[in-house]
C-alpha cells in the first residue's frame, strides 16, 4: 500500500520581479492565489524577502534576550487592552508577551524602558525594525485582498483603522525531552490578520477545513499568513479563519513570533454591502472588536481551550445570535 502524501499549505512567492508592483501582471496573478488560499484554507506560507537574514536573527536574539528576565519583571508588561501584555500559562511551559503598535518607534521605546529603564537601544531598534518589515507586507498583503473581492474602495478606511501588535511566544520543551506535547491546543485568532514566525523548531499545525492537520514548517524566508476571526466576519464569511495549536516535539526550546493587525477601539467594523447577496446573506452584524475580546473574556477563556463548535465570533455578532 503506498503512503499517503503529506497535506501542504499553499506557497505564494512575493519574490518574484513584479510582484510588489500594484497593477501588474503578476500582483494581479498573486491576488487571486491570496484569495483563493485564505478561503480554502485561512491562510498560506509567503516567500518574501523583505526581511533580511541578519534582522531575523536579530530579532529571535531578542526575543531570548526578553524572556530571560526575570518573571516578575516580565509581569510589568501590560496594557489595559485585553490579551496586549504578559501572560504566563504555567511559565514553565508557555509564555508570552506583547508590544502595542510596534510598528512606532516611540511605542516600543516604551515598552523596552518598562523592562530596561536605563534603556535598551539595541531591543527598541531591532523590534521597530521587524515590525515595520512585516507590516510592510501585511500591507501588501490586505490590499491584494480587497482588490480580489472587489472592495478596493474600502482601502483607506481599512488600513486607517487598524493597529499592529507585536507578540513573542516562548515554548519549553516537555521535561522528558521525548515526549510530544501540546503548547498550546487549538485556537483560532481573534485578530484581523497573524503574521507568524518561528525560529528553527517548528511545532505549528494547522487544522483544514475537513478536520485534517497540516504540519507546518516554514523555510528561512517565509513566513505564515492567517485570517482572524474579526477579518473572518469583516468579509461576511467569504474567507475561512483557520484552527491552529502548537505541538512540542524533541528537547529545543520553541520562540515564535506573532505581528497581529487589529482593528482600533471604538472603531465599528460592518461588512461591506458588496460581500452581501443571495449566494452570502448578510452573516455578522456590525461590531466593536475590543467590546467582542471582553465578550471572549467573559467566556470563561482557556488559553489552552479547543474551538467550541460555534465559534466565539458568531456567538457575540452572528445574525439571530442575542
Amino acid at each position: 500500500m503506498g503512503s499517503q502524501t503529506p497535506l501542504k499549505l499553499p506557497v505564494i512567492d512575493f519574490t518574484t520581479p513584479g510582484a510588489l508592483k500594484q497593477g501588474s501582471p503578476e500582483w494581479d496573478s498573486l491576488k487571486v492565489q491570496v484569495r483563493e488560499a485564505l478561503k480554502e484554507y485561512g491562510c498560506f506560507e509567503a516567500v518574501y524577502d523583505g526581511l533580511p537574514p541578519e534582522l531575523r536573527k536579530s530579532h529571535f536574539g531578542v526575543v531570548e534576550e526578553l524572556f530571560n528576565l526575570p518573571t516578575d519583571v516580565k509581569k510589568l508588561n501590560v496594557y489595559e487592552k485585553p490579551f496586549h501584555g504578559y501572560r504566563g500559562h504555567d511559565p514553565t511551559v508557555y509564555e508570552t508577551m506583547g508590544v502595542d503598535r510596534a510598528n512606532v518607534f516611540q511605542e516600543v521605546e516604551n515598552f523596552t524602558n518598562t523592562l530596561w529603564p536605563q534603556g535598551n537601544p539595541n531591543l527598541s531598534k531591532t523590534i521597530h525594525s521587524f515590525s515595520r518589515q512585516v507590516a510592510e507586507l501585511d500591507g501588501v498583503v490586505r490590499r491584494m485582498l480587497l482588490e480580489s473581492l472587489g472592495i478596493e474602495k474600502y482601502w483607506e478606511e481599512h488600513i486607517n483603522s487598524s493597529d499592529y501588535v507585536l507578540r513573542v511566544n516562548r515554548y519549553l520543551p516537555s521535561k522528558n525531552g521525548d515526549e510530544s506535547h501540546l503548547g498550546v491546543l487549538s485556537h483560532t485568532d481573534k485578530t484581523l490578520t497573524s503574521i507568524l514566525f518561528e525560529n528553527e523548531v517548528g511545532g505549528l499545525e494547522i487544522q483544514t477545513k475537513q478536520g485534517d492537520w497540516i504540519s507546518v514548517k516554514l523555510s528561512s524566508n517565509s513566513v505564515l499568513f492567517m485570517v482572524g476571526e474579526a477579518l473572518y466576519a469583516w468579509a461576511n464569511g467569504h474567507l475561512h479563519d483557520a484552527a491552529h495549536r502548537v505541538m512540542m516535539r524533541g528537547n529545543i526550546t520553541r520562540y515564535s513570533t506573532g505581528l497581529f493587525t487589529v482593528p482600533r477601539a471604538g472603531y465599528m467594523l460592518k461588512v461591506p454591502k458588496e460581500l452581501v447577496d443571495e449566494e452570502h446573506p448578510l452573516q455578522f452584524k456590525p461590531f466593536d472588536f475590543f467590546k467582542y475580546l471582553n465578550f471572549f473574556l467573559t467566556q470563561q477563556y482557556n488559553p489552552v481551550s479547543t474551538v467550541p463548535e460555534v465559534s466565539n465570533i458568531k456567538a457575540y455578532c452572528g445574525i439571530g445570535s442575542s
